[in-house]
This record gives structure tokens, C-alpha cells and sequence, in this order.
């Protein structure tokens, strides 16, 4: 029996792919999260973590009544709790079968019907609550994670030697110190290739734990450089990378994964997940769907 990603690949991949010129929510296609959290004992029924996926469509357009263009950037979140993710190629495709179809007399009302639908149909297709909104030019912009420190700028780089390049968590070292630390950690090269395409994917990746071990820096980058020819959904690369630091970890440390990928499609991913002890900084304000949040405020 094909997996989910194998039907979506030979049905879209080596086409033509126009989608629809009218809105069609039948574009939508739902990838079950046990496809890959099963394979590295992440429980769905009892997630050690708690998180959000948090996107950004850049290229959102649609028309009014009288063919009056109206373009915006859309955000949208739901929780990683829902049984299924949505692949990111049907939202695109469902999301492009609103440029030529019309909604409402004026801008806000075509806004205000566009936001209503793709709600019901993206919680319908997750079975799970989805919330959308659109951001304009007077939306607040704020950077994230601006006390993180870039990983590599503690190591040697001339002496650090990386061979693997598919996921390798016996790379990880870990050492015990006499102190609880904290850690603030950015590694702006985190590559991986996408499930269904096959195309890479790039992203900035933010880790924050505190415990008494210490996670070697020079370890935790030739982990992360593993991921350069690993296949998945960018949702799974933060929690299998949250499963491996968790398992290393002590059970009451604080732990923080974050990506903020760069878009692909004119489409970004956010996926962000942390233990249940505590509530990590700038979270808040990625969530924030009134909020334009990025590391840096890129757009």
C-alpha cells in the first residue's frame, strides 16, 4: 500500500500543475503525523512536547465582485496536537484557486470571506481547529530571538570534520557540569529536502534548553548537518530534532526547538515545539496571528 506522500508525488510531481482557476477546496491534501512520528517513538496520545505549526502565504490574492485585485499576506496556525499536517504544494494549489475567483463588494469583504473559508475548509481537512488571518502594512512587526548565539562561532571550525549528511543522533555529546545553564542557540543552515518533491529545504533553527548537561556544540552541528540528505516535512525535521536533544536531556529541563524556514512556493513554515515545564520566550509572538514575527523581520 502507498504512503500518503507517494500518491501526492505521482500526482502532482513530473506534470503540468495548473490547479484550478476557481476555488477548489478539493486541492487540500492532509498527511497523517504518525507517518514519521511512529518511526522515531514520538506517542501522538502523549506528546512530550507542546507546539504550533505557524505559516505564512506571501502571495495570497483574490478578486472582489467587480474584478478588483485584492493581495495580502495570510497567516495561519493550528496546533501540533491534530491528527494531520497539511502538505504544503495542495495549500499552495488551493490557495492559487482564489486568484481568479470572487468574493465580496469590497476589499475587506472579499478579505473577510476568503479568511471564513479557508478556516472551515483547513480545519474540516485537519480535523482540527485552524486559525487564519491577514496582515497589512499596519501590522505589528517584531524580531524573534534576538539573544540567540550562532553555533558555530563556538567551535573551531577549521578542526571540526562532518561525514555524515542522513540523521545521526549517535553523533550527539553530551557532558555533566555542576551548574544549571542555560542555552541560547541559532544555526542558520539547516537543510533537508521535502518528502514529496524532493526539493531542499533551508532554515534558521533556534534551540534553548536549561540543564545541567552541557549538549557539545561541536556534536550538535554535525547532527544538525546530518539532516542535509534526509527526506521529510519540515514539522517532522524540528521533532525528530526535538526528540533526539529531549532524550538527552534530563526530564525536568527546559527544552525549546524552533525552525523559521525560508519560504518555498511563496510559502513559509514555522514549526516551533517545547517541553510542557514551562512557556519559552518570543513564542507569544510568533503565535500571534496580529503579529508579523520573524527572526530579523525578514520578508
Amino acid at each position: 500500500m502507498k504512503e500518503k506522500t507517494d500518491i501526492i508525488a505521482s500526482k502532482y510531481l513530473g506534470q503540468k500543475t495548473n490547479g484550478s482557476e476557481k476555488y477548489d477546496n478539493s486541492l487540500l491534501v492532509a498527511i497523517p503525523r504518525d507517518e514519521n512520528r511512529v518511526k522515531y517513538e514520538i506517542n501522538s496520545n502523549n506528546l512530550i512536547f507542546n507546539g504550533w505549526d505557524i505559516w505564512h502565504a506571501y502571495e495570497f490574492s483574490a478578486l472582489t465582485e467587480n474584478n478588483l485585485p485584492v493581495t495580502s499576506l495570510l497567516k495561519l496556525k493550528y496546533n501540533c496536537k491534530s491528527k494531520y499536517l497539511i502538505e504544503s504544494k495542495s495549500l499552495k494549489l488551493y490557495l492559487n484557486s482564489f486568484n481568479m475567483s470572487n468574493f465580496g463588494k469590497t476589499r475587506q469583504e472579499c478579505l473577510s470571506t476568503c479568511k471564513n473559508l479557508i478556516e472551515k475548509d483547513l480545519s474540516s481537512k485537519l480535523q482540527t481547529q485552524v486559525e487564519v488571518e491577514f496582515l497589512s502594512d499596519n501590522t505589528t512587526k517584531t524580531k524573534l530571538f534576538e539573544n540567540y548565539t550562532d553555533i558555530t562561532k563556538s567551535v573551531d571550525e577549521t578542526k571540526l570534520e562532518i561525514k555524515d549528511f542522513e540523521e545521526a543522533p549517535e553523533l550527539l555529546k553530551t557532558e555533566t557540569l555542576n551548574t544549571l545553564n542555560e542555552y541560547r542557540l541559532k544555526f542558520d543552515s539547516l537543510r533537508s529536502n521535502c518528502r514529496v518533491t524532493h526539493q531542499p529545504d533551508f532554515g534558521d533553527l533556534f534551540i534553548y534548553y536549561k540543564s545541567y548537561k552541557h549538549i557539545t556544540e561541536d556534536s550538535l552541528i554535525k547532527y544538525l548537518t546530518s539532516f542535509r540528505k534526509e527526506y521529510h516535512f519540515h514539522e517532522e525535521c524540528v521533532e525528530m530534532i526535538y526528540k533526539r536533544l529531549f532524550s538527552l536531556l534530563n526530564s525536568e529541563d527546559e527544552l525549546l526547538v524552533c525552525a523559521l524556514y525560508t519560504r518555498r512556493g511563496g510559502i513559509d513554515i514555522s514549526p516551533a515545539r517545547w517541553s510542557k515545564n514551562f512557556i519559552p520566550k518570543d513564542i507569544d509572538k510568533l503565535i500571534d496571528l496580529k503579529t508579523f514575527a520573524r527572526y530579523g523581520v525578514k520578508q
